[in-house]
């Protein structure tokens, strides 16, 4: 809400003005995607994979690894449950 604030906008005011121009452009006024994610097998060639693959061999091998035990506590501790 920092830009809204700094333009001197009430938040009402600016979902009105959201909806006004989705009313006008029968439509988003925007477009609206879902962002690639980089480590979507099924969107990886077989070159991203395998570099993704030695970064995660590489990894193991200089010992950066957590048991599942201990990611599933970090998660659990960070988002409380």
């Amino acid at each position: 809400m920092v830009i809204i604030d700094d333009l001197g906008i009430p938040a009402s005011n600016a979902i009105t003005m959201f909806y006004k121009q989705i009313i006008l452009r029968k439509g988003l006024p925007f477009e609206v995607k879902l962002p690639d994610h980089p480590l979507d097998v099924s969107r990886m060639t077989t070159e991203q994979l395998n570099t993704e693959l030695e970064k995660g061999y590489a990894q193991m091998q200089n010992g950066q690894t957590l048991s599942a035990e201990q990611a599933f506590a970090d998660i659990r501790k960070k988002y409380g449950v």
